[in-house]
């Protein structure tokens, strides 16, 4: 055979299309090696300490971004039903959720037999019933946002390092639509109640309203706005480092 004749294919297999294919398989194999081996919950610690660290609102802001971009790479958290983050969206959609299932116990008369009943039931003079039902509603709306199979729903920078920031933001946010919408609906006058019976009517309002909210917060996902922390509390009243 002479030399300048061409050689077979099979000498030529590296720079061949499945060769080419070969190797780019290889690359994407490689990429997802290092992808699996990026420790994700290292780096959102890590960016949650550079938050801390960070004086600006403006910082602050950009770091928030970078970390919604992260959770959102394949293999981060957010694929999963779970949420970890409590925003402004989620007291918006709280909001919605307390007034949804309120709505219809604000119109019964049922409301004030069942307040009048609550101070009527005491021991020592302490409404006891009264206070079992705010421990029930407590009770039940931690029932809701982290014992049932809805929503995988993590503690995530608990307030003081002991109350759950969502916890607290539901139980508020439902108690304040409670007040709002016997208030709006002229009930709060209805048979000149005092101020305990007020309360009392309030607490049963509040019972629907924490269930409404607890849903209306954790159905639709991990929503997207400002997160609910102190920090946060601050940049948006204007009462964070002036720093910059």
């Amino acid at each position: 055979m002479s030399e300048s004749e061409p050689e077979s294919g099979t000498d030529r297999g590296a720079d061949g299309p499945g060769d080419r294919e070969g190797e780019s398989r290889g690359e994407y194999a490689l990429e997802e090696d290092d992808r699996d081996a990026v420790d994700v919950d290292d780096v959102l610690e890590r960016l949650d300490e550079l938050e801390r660290s960070v004086s600006s609102p403006s910082e602050r802001a950009d770091v928030r971004s970078v970390r919604r971009m992260l959770e959102r790479v394949p293999g981060g958290r957010s694929v999963s039903n779970g949420i970890q983050r409590y925003t402004t969206r989620d007291v918006a959609e709280g909001f919605v959720g307390g007034v949804l299932l309120s709505l219809p116990m604000v119109v019964e008369d049922g409301v004030f037999e069942i307040a009048a009943w609550f101070l009527e039931a005491t021991v020592a003079g302490v409404p006891v019933a009264l206070v079992a039902n705010v421990t029930f509603i407590v009770l039940l709306t931690h029932g809701l946002l982290y014992w049932t199979d809805f929503r995988d729903v993590e503690v995530s920078k608990p307030l003081l390092g002991i109350v759950p920031r969502r916890l607290l933001g539901v139980l508020s946010v439902s108690f304040l639509t409670a007040v709002f919408l016997l208030v709006l609906w002229g009930r709060h006058e209805a048979g000149n109640p005092t101020t305990l019976e007020f309360v009392a009517r309030v607490t049963v309002v509040w019972a629907a309203a924490a269930i409404g909210a607890s849903l209306g917060d954790i159905l639709p996902g991990e929503s997207q706005g400002t997160e609910m922390t102190i920090d946060s509390i601050d940049d948006l009243t204007g009462q964070g480092d002036g720093d910059d």
